[in-house]
């Protein structure tokens, strides 16, 4: 998530084998150059949707989706693009709307305040966090771990045969927002940091070290349906304050706890009708999308039979997004 920095999403964050129905997450064909057929069309009932990578983000889509096609009476257009260029596609009017953005302050100043091109869709409802993470089974063992300051202590428990020779920080893709080598750097820490590649390809190891009963450190991040099935507890590195972050070479602080955004292309924000006035209303929990995370990457639903069974046991919190 990750999410200028570059995410999750996160975030954000997938190899289309990963989640082979539907909504694919990071490491799927990169459609950064690509138009939808349907975005920008003018006075025609279609809406186009950038969907990131990880899986929070897809549940997202996959709601709005189904909502907007089955009580609408839209037809809607999915794109994945990496985080940063989304942003240049949804100035374009290449897609309409962006559901979860972890935080792009360079874009939201290049193309909300500047260029006008992009309109704030208020809030989610959801607030993200990026950390550091050991299994709790091994924290439980040893207290002491989720101090960072510690962390050096127990670089030879996390060493792997990619980590040469040192403790190995586990990330997922290299475009999520991450500190992490700085962080490393900075707290001089006798960590490398090793990226999976994707969220597919980093649950993969997580879940391989679980069963084995391995200790391990990851970056990982809030909400992320995973937890459910591999409990894991935060170190605490240095306490965030504004501005902390704001030099990504010297970053030496936890990361922020970040309301999650929607935007909207401007002409769509203004002229999109009740499908603009939805997604603006579109608003849910953490739980929530964890609920439709689970059954889309756990349960291995399809994202739209994830929607449908969400949609059906959820209506009295979906009905009031719809256009009075």
């Amino acid at each position: 998530m990750a999410r200028t920095r570059i995410a999750l999403g996160g975030s954000a964050l997938v190899t289309a084998a990963a989640l082979a129905a539907g909504l694919t997450g990071c490491g799927a064909a990169d459609m950064t150059r690509q138009s939808s057929p349907y975005a920008d069309a003018k006075g025609s009932r279609t809406v186009t949707l950038s969907v990131q990578s990880w899986v929070g983000a897809q549940a997202n889509v996959a709601v709005a989706q189904y909502l907007l096609e089955h009580e609408l009476g839209y037809r809607v257009d999915t794109v994945q693009i990496d985080e940063v260029p989304a942003w240049d596609a949804l100035s374009q009017g290449r897609v309409d709307a962006i559901l979860e953005d972890w935080g792009h302050p360079d874009q939201e100043k290049r193309y909300i305040d500047d260029k006008k091109t992009i309109k704030r869709g208020g809030e989610l409802g959801v607030t993200g966090h990026i950390g550091w993470f050991v299994p709790t089974y091994f924290a439980e063992q040893h207290p002491d771990v989720t101090d960072w300051k510690n962390l050096n202590k127990y670089a030879d428990r996390f060493r792997t045969a990619e980590s040469g020779g040192k403790g190995q920080l586990l990330d997922g893709s290299p475009s999520y927002v991450t500190n992490d080598k700085a962080l490393v750097k900075n707290l001089d820490l006798d960590y490398q940091v090793v990226f999976a590649g994707s969220e597919a390809a980093q649950i993969t190891q997580i879940k391989q070290f679980a069963k084995e009963r391995k200790p391990f450190l990851s970056y990982w991040y809030k909400p992320q349906w995973l937890f459910e099935k591999v409990p894991m507890t935060e170190v605490k590195l240095p306490a965030y304050q504004d501005g902390c972050d704001a030099d990504p070479a010297k970053v030496a602080c936890a990361y922020p706890h970040t309301p999650l955004q929607k935007f909207l292309n401007a002409r769509f924000a203004d002229g999109g009708g009740d499908a603009a006035a939805f997604l603006k209303k579109f608003r849910w929990t953490t739980d929530m999308q964890n609920d439709v995370a689970l059954m889309i990457a756990d349960q291995k639903l399809s994202p739209q039979e994830a929607a449908g069974r969400w949609v059906k046991e959820n209506e009295s919190t979906w009905r009031t997004w719809l256009p009075s």
